[in-house]
């Protein structure tokens, strides 16, 4: 009778063990699952700031043009420049394509593109640099989360309590302990969760761009000079 109502017990302890074991790695995994879409989601955006950023090199043209506009801009490197979309003429149209403001001349609507497309650029950065920040500090969560878990959640000093539990025989201990120690290692590693994807790897940084209010006669120097590269209107 004893021995039935350990038993039980034993059963009701080990299971009440493993519920909030995998309760807590659930919600870990489903975090990360969470996190890993976050952050390709985050992708799609950095491909929109890759496009803004490809269409001021195309107006800019010129590489001290481009050299100045970095400088003024607050942009530390020509990022994701390419020598081949800059001069492509087919790419350059397409770009534009569904790109139309009013104008007189073709060098005023150049122009206001030029100053329009900064203001593009500006506000997916702004959104950009917030998303990935927010990125990171979820991945950093959910690490010290991963971290608390695992100190929690020994496999071994858990395998061993419910050995103890068990109250196994002592025979053979050396030769049980070896195998035991063999097959926990093994658990250990089919049971490790998988961390997050590093935001840091997948998302580039990008440092936040000079309001165009405070560039804009720099700005418009700017666009004037490129202009000189650009003759014929490629909007239409």
């Amino acid at each position: 009778m004893t021995q039935d109502i350990v038993a039980a017990l034993n059963i009701e302890i080990k299971k009440e063990m493993a519920d909030r074991y995998f309760s807590f790695r659930k919600l870990i995994e489903s975090d990360t699952q969470a996190l890993n879409k976050a952050v390709a989601n985050a992708v799609k955006i950095e491909q929109v700031v890759v496009i803004d950023l490809s269409r001021m090199y195309i107006l800019l043209h010129d590489e001290q043009l481009i050299e100045k506009f970095l400088h003024h801009s607050g942009l530390t490197s020509n990022y994701y420049f390419d020598a081949y979309i800059v001069a492509s003429p087919t790419i350059k149209t397409r770009m534009f394509q569904d790109i139309s403001v009013w104008g007189l001349t073709w060098r005023g609507r150049f122009t206001k593109i030029f100053l329009n497309c900064y203001d593009d650029l500006c506000r997916h950065i702004d959104i950009f640099r917030s998303l990935r920040e927010e990125l990171s500090a979820e991945q950093e969560l959910i690490g010290h989360t991963i971290d608390m878990f695992y100190r929690q959640n020994d496999i071994s000093s858990m395998l061993g309590f419910f050995r103890s539990m068990d109250s196994m025989s002592q025979m053979g201990s050396t030769m049980e302990g070896s195998i035991n120690s063999g097959f926990d290692e093994s658990l250990q590693k089919k049971m490790k969760i998988i961390p997050p994807h590093t935001v840091d790897q997948e998302i580039d940084p990008l440092p936040p761009l000079v309001p165009a209010e405070q560039i804009k006669s720099k700005l418009k120097e700017l666009a004037h000079e490129a202009f000189k590269h650009h003759p014929v209107d490629f909007t239409q």
